[in-house]
């Protein structure tokens, strides 16, 4: 009986050695235009279905109550959109002048106007125990 409760505690590391261990036996599973389909299962379906079930771990009353928090969205939104691609173009202004190869300025020119991307920032946000609730509210 003990083994069959830590199975139930440890489902999802069970499910990821058997995925891989089913990945290993048969390659052509998970190949583009393969049964599983990747190129289609992978970028939609499989994104989507993270997001709508971290979306329904969410309180309600708490994601409501968080949306009326105008100047803390508009703080996060100006900051991320605003202010930290200004950072960034300053910052190659004066790398510019130094011997730094023109095509990883405009690398870093391309990431410092790009967003963070979502996923990695509830769950950054959620590991240092911020308000969850609040970041996913600027992105509904």
């Amino acid at each position: 009986m003990r083994l069959l409760e830590r199975m139930r505690k440890e489902w999802f590391m069970i499910g990821i050695v058997l995925a891989i261990a089913g990945a290993k036996l048969e390659p052509s599973m998970g190949v583009n235009g393969g049964p599983l389909m990747p190129e289609i299962t992978v970028s939609y379906i499989a994104v989507a279905t993270i997001f709508f079930n971290s979306g329904l771990s969410l309180n309600t009353e708490e994601l409501t109550s968080a949306l009326v928090h105008i100047k803390l969205h508009l703080f996060i939104q100006i900051f991320t959109l605003a202010f930290f691609p200004a950072a960034i173009w300053l910052l190659l202004q004066l790398l510019s002048i130094t011997p730094i190869n023109e095509w990883l300025l405009k690398g870093l020119q391309t990431v410092g106007c790009m967003p963070p991307p979502v996923s990695s920032a509830v769950i950054l946000t959620k590991a240092v125990g911020g308000n969850e609730v609040s970041h996913r509210a600027n992105f509904v």
